[in-house]
This record gives structure tokens, C-alpha cells and sequence, in this order.
């Protein structure tokens, strides 16, 4: 299971860090990723990080201002969001796949999402 954190509100150019917590095991083969979704329209990819060896991925509106990590120890991966604009406000949703992909299809276990709200 996934457990999301760090719903907030945040003004046009401010931060906020989202984090994950995987309960259970996971494997170097797992890839953690995040989405987001406005309501009406398609969940959308924004970041990635491979388990083993912590190379990341991101989605053109984002790279250059969020940041996805993990931490092995605590078994948990972040999203550090800066420079945050308002067509960032989405539910934001951790979800982990057996591989890298860029579409909710390719991933099997979700978190239950946060809502990030950016105003202008």
C-alpha cells in the first residue's frame, strides 16, 4: 500500500513537498512514480525515480521545478514542487510499477492522492 502526504495550499511561486510511504517490501525493480489529475480530465504523469539506482524522470511542464526522490531507508519517495504555478493545483497521486512507464496503465499500486491547491 501507498500513503500519500502534504496536502496544502501554496501561492503562485512558493514550494511544497509531497511524500510517499510504501508499506511493505519494495523491490529494486519497482519504479515510483507521481500524476496528477484535474477534476474532469485524465491523470497525468509528472515524475519518476527507479528504486535501484534513483535515476528520475519527469514530465516537460514540470522538469527544472519538481524533484522526485526516494529514501531507502524510510521506504518512502518525495516530490519537491518549487516555483509552483496555478495550472499546477491538481490531486496529486503516488503510484508504483514493476517499470518505468508514463501512463496510470503501466503502474498497479496507488496512493490515495493529496490535493494541491496553488493560488495566483
Amino acid at each position: 500500500q501507498l500513503q500519500a502526504f502534504g496536502v496544502g495550499l501554496v501561492q503562485a511561486w512558493g514550494s511544497l513537498r509531497l511524500s510517499c510511504a510504501a508499506s511493505g517490501r519494495t523491490f529494486s525493480s519497482h519504479v515510483m512514480g507521481w500524476f496528477r489529475q484535474v477534476p474532469g480530465k485524465e491523470r497525468l504523469f509528472v515524475a519518476a525515480i527507479r528504486w535501484s539506482n534513483g535515476y528520475t524522470y519527469y514530465a516537460d511542464s514540470v522538469k527544472g521545478r519538481f524533484t522526485v526522490s526516494r529514501d531507502k531507508t524510510e521506504n518512502t519517495v518525495y516530490l519537491q514542487m518549487n516555483s509552483m504555478k496555478p495550472e499546477d493545483t491538481a490531486v496529486y497521486y503516488c503510484a508504483r510499477g514493476n517499470s518505468l512507464g508514463y501512463a496510470p496503465a503501466d503502474y498497479n499500486v496507488w496512493g490515495q492522492g493529496t490535493l494541491v491547491t496553488v493560488s495566483s
